[in-house]
């Protein structure tokens, strides 16, 4: 029987409403920063919510010339930093490498909202002369973060986008891994980058519910299991993740963070938005990472929650999460990282994934900020990393990620020893 190829983890790439890198993301992350405050970008006065999770300090100038800028959608422009960050930090000189080796597969929910909403707005404008930029299309095709990335660097490997709403970096990560496992390629460049906060965005989100409302306080607005949530706060930025077979980066010297031990996928087959309440999706998923991981629950130590802030939400993945770990939930660190950067839809996988792996390297638990009263359908003896970060030295940590429509995923990472 073949031998199936170990992938692991050798570089990362952040950008966050709470830092514009690794490291300040999480000094972002362990500080119980908030990244919420009151929308900049437009004016929010027709709409229902009027704060989200920006990117702070963030200059498209400061990464790219007027000739880029004017055909990157911002959605490209941030997996572009991410990645750029990312090889960096696993010391990958493209010079070295089989550039045929080396694949990009990103995800994003929602592509160049930005550019599509630009566009569309400016073609009403000249009904009797319809105009549309030269880069109209692509800078608004979803696509394009995956194939902005190859074309800059010359990767010729794999190369696609996954789309799949807030799952979307996760299944990108997992069809990284599986391409690598199926010596499709060496070298994987993954993660996930959304740029939705605009007006249709808030729009649209405002429109069926999901958004917070909290104007007069959007600081604490993003509030997993707290009882008086009232849905998430719409973030925006990249991660970005260099997946390699485990020889290769051996080979190369590179410093190995994880090793990615497990990828579960399911559907909840049940609703376009809300989730099965009993959890019975996110337990099938979790059940099906650990069985791929070939662990027991009893050996995960950290979970980094999809944790919304939406009322439904939470409870179904608190509700999964006791049904597979069983008296082990109560040995569990949980956290949302949402509540600090907010929900980044199509990215916020890839940056959870960075959150879980500087758990695992530093040792501390990130926490769920904005808590103050638990949801009475909560079990109050789990441990939700409430308000502080928690010192624990991680082996073993889970990321679990649901989109609209029910695409459920879970992906479960081991700290590298040797």
């Amino acid at each position: 029987m073949k031998q199936i190829r170990k992938v692991v983890i050798t570089g990362m790439g952040s950008l966050t409403p709470i830092g514009l890198n690794n490291q300040t993301y999480w000094q972002g992350l362990i500080n119980g920063v908030s990244g919420a405050a009151p929308i900049t970008y437009f004016d929010t006065t027709a709409h229902k919510t009027k704060f989200a999770c920006e990117l702070k300090g963030y200059k498209p100038e400061n990464y790219f010339d007027n000739k880029e800028i004017k055909k990157l959608d911002p959605c490209s422009q941030y997996a572009l930093v991410t990645t750029k960050e990312a090889l960096q930090d696993a010391h990958l000189e493209i010079s070295k490498i089989d550039t045929e080796r080396v694949g990009v597969i990103f995800g994003t929910g929602i592509g160049g909202m930005q550019s599509m909403q630009e566009g569309i707005i400016d073609f009403a404008k000249h009904d009797l002369v319809p105009k549309f930029s030269p880069f109209f299309i692509t800078k608004m095709i979803a696509n394009m973060p995956a194939a902005q990335i190859s074309i800059k660097y010359g990767f010729k490997g794999p190369n696609y986008v996954a789309v799949s709403a807030c799952a979307s970096a996760s299944h990108a990560l997992i069809s990284s891994v599986q391409s690598i496992q199926l010596g499709l390629a060496d070298v994987m460049i993954t993660g996930g980058s959304e740029a939705a906060i605009t007006p249709v965005g808030i729009g649209g989100f405002n429109v069926i519910k999901a958004l917070s409302e909290r104007n007069n306080d959007p600081q604490t607005a993003s509030r997993p299991f707290d009882k008086h949530r009232d849905g998430f706060v719409l973030g925006e930025g990249a991660g970005a993740l260099i997946l390699e077979e485990l020889t290769h980066a051996q080979a190369r010297g590179a410093h190995i963070y994880a090793e990615v031990l497990g990828i579960g996928m399911s559907s909840e087959a049940y609703h376009i938005t809300a989730p099965e309440p009993s959890g019975t999706g996110p337990a099938l998923v979790m059940n099906n990472a650990l069985k791929n991981a070939d662990i027991a629950p009893q050996e995960v130590e950290y979970i980094n929650v999809h944790g919304t802030s939406t009322p439904l939400g939470d409870v179904s993945e608190i509700k999964a999460i006791q049904t597979v770990f069983q008296e082990h939930a109560y040995n569990l660190n949980i956290s949302s990282t949402k509540s600090m950067i907010g929900h980044l839809l199509g990215a916020a996988s890839a940056l959870e994934t960075n959150a879980c792996i500087l758990a695992l390297k530093n040792g501390s638990i990130p926490p769920t900020i904005n808590h103050f009263e638990l949801d009475d359908a909560l079990d109050a003896r789990l441990n939700y990393t409430f308000n502080k970060p928690q010192h624990r030295n991680l082996t073993i940590a889970m990321n679990n990620s649901f989109g609209f429509g029910g695409h459920n995923t879970a992906i479960i990472f081991k700290k590298w020893t040797n």
